[in-house]
C-alpha cells in the first residue's frame, strides 16, 4: 500500500496548507509520484495540490460520502503514486458539529492507518508547546502521532526552546519552520483565493512552499515515517463500477458541458469521472472567455466558485448567457450548485445573469457554512423526489427567493426549509454534494442527456 501521512493540527490557522503543499511539491521534485488528499468538502486547498502534484487533488469527507468511503477514494486517488500526504480539516480532532468524530482528521487517520504529523503554530509559547503535543498524542490512543513540525518560529533561541521542551516529552521535531511572509497566500471572504484565479502566482507561491519545508524539514525522517505505515488494503473506488451506466447510453456518448476557468472553481474531480463513466463525454468550458457552448452540448453542469468576483465579466459575456438560457428554456438537462446558482439567477449584485431563475442574488455580510442534511422535495433530472444525501452549504450570498415553486431539496440539518429549484430540466440549489455518495446522480443525469 502506498506510504502515507497526515498532516493535522490543533486548530486552523496553524500554517496545515503551507505545509502540506510544500512537502507534496518538494516529494513530487525529489522524483516521487505523489497524490494530495484533503480532509471534508473543502474545494480551495486541494487546488493548491493539484499544482505541487501534477495529480487532482481528491477530498476525503466521512460525513458527506460514508466512513465506508473514505479508504476506497483514498485508493483510488492514490493508485500508482509512491505517496500520499492527506491534509486535515481545522483542528485534529474536529469533525462534523454533535456527531462525535465523524468527518474528523483524526477519523481518516485512523480509517488509513496513517501516522499524523502535528503542525503547531509556535509563534506565541514556548515549554508549553509539549504540553500542547502531549495532550493531542494520547487523547486517543488509536491516533499515531509521530511528531510536529513547528511554524512560524522567531529565532533560534526561540527554537532551542521548543527543540528542549518537546525532547523532554519525547516527541519527535520532525521540522521547524521561520515566519515566511513570501509564501502565504492571499484570502478573502471565504477563504484562500483559489489557484486557478492566480495561477502564475501560484505556482510561485507553491514553489515557495516547497523551498521552505525542503530548508526547515526533515525530509527523509517524514518519508520514513509515512513508509511505516502498517500493510494495509482496500478495494479502489471505481466510477464504472459505481455507476453502472446502460448499455443504451455508453454507445450514445452525449455531450455534458462542465463550467470551469477562474469564475468556477469549486468540483470534486469524481463527478467529472462519473459523467464519463455513465456514458458521457465531458467538455469543460469557461463561462469568462468562451461565447457558445461546448457544440453538440446535451447537458450542463454548472458548479461552485465565485462569479461575484467576476460580476462584470460573466454578464458582459452575452453571447453565452443567451446560449444557456436557450439549452435550459429547451428543457436540456442543467445541473447547478451555489454558484452555478448564482449564474442561472436574473440578477447578480444588480448585474445581468442567465435569467434562467426568477430569483435575484446579492452579496451579504453573513456567512452560510456548514454540512446540511438533504431529501429531495421534487423529481429532477438529478434526482428522484424522496432522494437522501447528505451536502454542504459555504457561501456569503443570499438569494431571494431562496426557492422557487419546486424546491430542489427539503434540508434538515441545522434548522428546516426547502431550498433551491426545479424547473424543467434544471435543478439549481446552494447545496454543495459529492455524488460518490450517490452515483445515481451521475446516471440519472446523462441519461436524460441521451434521450
Amino acid at each position: 500500500m502506498t506510504a502515507r501521512l497526515v498532516l493535522a493540527a490543533p486548530s486552523s490557522g496553524s500554517g496545515k496548507t503551507t505545509v502540506a503543499t510544500g512537502l507534496m511539491a518538494a516529494f513530487a521534485a525529489s522524483g516521487l509520484a505523489v497524490s494530495g488528499h484533503k480532509v471534508g468538502p473543502d474545494y480551495i486547498d486541494p487546488g493548491y495540490h493539484a499544482l505541487a502534484t501534477g495529480r487532482p487533488g481528491r477530498n476525503l469527507d466521512a460525513y458527506m460520502c460514508g466512513t465506508e468511503l473514505i479508504a476506497p477514494l483514498f485508493a483510488h486517488g492514490a493508485s500508482g503514486c509512491d505517496l500520499a500526504l492527506v491534509e486535515g480539516v481545522m483542528g485534529l480532532y474536529d469533525g462534523a458539529a454533535g456527531a462525535g468524530e465523524l468527518a474528523s482528521t483524526a477519523q481518516v487517520a485512523k480509517v488509513l492507518g496513517a501516522p499524523v504529523v502535528l503542525v503547531v503554530d509556535a509563534s506565541s509559547q514556548s515549554r508549553s508547546v509539549a504540553a500542547l503535543a502531549h495532550g493531542f498524542a494520547s487523547w486517543d490512543p488509536e491516533v499515531r502521532m509521530g511528531g510536529v513540525i513547528l511554524n512560524k518560529v522567531a529565532s533560534d533561541r526561540h527554537e532551542t526552546l521548543l527543540r528542549e521542551a518537546l525532547d523532554e516529552a519525547g516527541t519527535p521535531v520532525l521540522g521547524v519552520l521561520r515566519r515566511a511572509p513570501r509564501v502565504d497566500t492571499p484570502s478573502r471572504h471565504l477563504g484562500l483565493v483559489p489557484a486557478a484565479e492566480r495561477h502564475s502566482e501560484a505556482v510561485d507561491a507553491v514553489r515557495a512552499m516547497a523551498e521552505q519545508v525542503r530548508a526547515g524539514c526533515d525530509l527523509p525522517a517524514l518519508l520514513a515515517l509515512a513508509r511505516s505505515a502498517p500493510a494495509w488494503s482496500a478495494a479502489a473506488w471505481d466510477p464504472e463500477e459505481a455507476v453502472a451506466p446502460p448499455e443504451g447510453v455508453r454507445a450514445a456518448r452525449p455531450v455534458v458541458a462542465v463550467a470551469g476557468g477562474a469564475a468556477f472553481t469549486f468540483s470534486y474531480a469524481e463527478h467529472a469521472e462519473l459523467l464519463a463513466a455513465a456514458g458521457a463525454d465531458v467538455v469543460p468550458f469557461d463561462p469568462l472567455r468562451d461565447e457558445r457552448l461546448p457544440d453538440g452540448t446535451a447537458g450542463l453542469v454548472i458548479g461552485g466558485g465565485f462569479p461575484e468576483m467576476y460580476g462584470p465579466e460573466l454578464s458582459a459575456n452575452e453571447p453565452l448567457r443567451k446560449a444557456v438560457a436557450d439549452l435550459a428554456v429547451s428543457g436540456a438537462p442543467v445541473a447547478a450548485e451555489c454558484a452555478g446558482l448564482l449564474y442561472l439567477s436574473r440578477e447578480l449584485d444588480g448585474r445581468p445573469m442567465c435569467g434562467v431563475l426568477d430569483a435575484e442574488a446579492r452579496m451579504s455580510p453573513r456567512l452560510t457554512l456548514g454540512y446540511r442534511e438533504a431529501v429531495a422535495v421534487s423529481d429532477s433530472v438529478l434526482a428522484a423526489a424522496g432522494t437522501r444525501l447528505r451536502g454542504h452549504e459555504f457561501h456569503r450570498t443570499v438569494l431571494e427567493p431562496g426557492a422557487g415553486p419546486a424546491p430542489a431539496w427539503g434540508l434538515h440539518r441545522p434548522e428546516r426549509r426547502v431550498e433551491g429549484f426545479v424547473q424543467q430540466g434544471v435543478h439549481a440549489s446552494y447545496v454543495h454534494t459529492h455524488w460518490a455518495q450517490a452515483p445515481g446522480l451521475a446516471r440519472r443525469f446523462v441519461e436524460r442527456c441521451g434521450r
